[in-house]
């Protein structure tokens, strides 16, 4: 199940409180800068610190090319 639009606009990565890329293909939120990633669950993002994972080089070049991720947060 896809996340909320408004939701969307909400969400910031927990720890450097910066955007994050949502990839609704593979149900992640992905934080480029810290290079680590964060399951969503159902519609539920887990937005805890400990359960992030990092990626490999890869998986980050993927994310980042994706077409279809959405930036999150307050567009400013």
């Amino acid at each position: 199940m896809a996340l909320d639009s408004f939701l969307l606009d909400l969400l910031q990565d927990p720890v450097d409180h910066g955007p994050l890329l949502y990839l609704a293909d593979v149900s992640v939120l992905y934080n480029p800068r810290r290079r680590v990633v964060y399951e969503v669950r159902g519609s539920i993002p887990v937005l805890l610190p400990d359960e992030a994972r990092a990626v490999t080089d890869e998986e980050h070049d993927a994310y980042v090319a994706d077409p279809s991720a959405r930036s999150t947060g307050p567009i400013v």
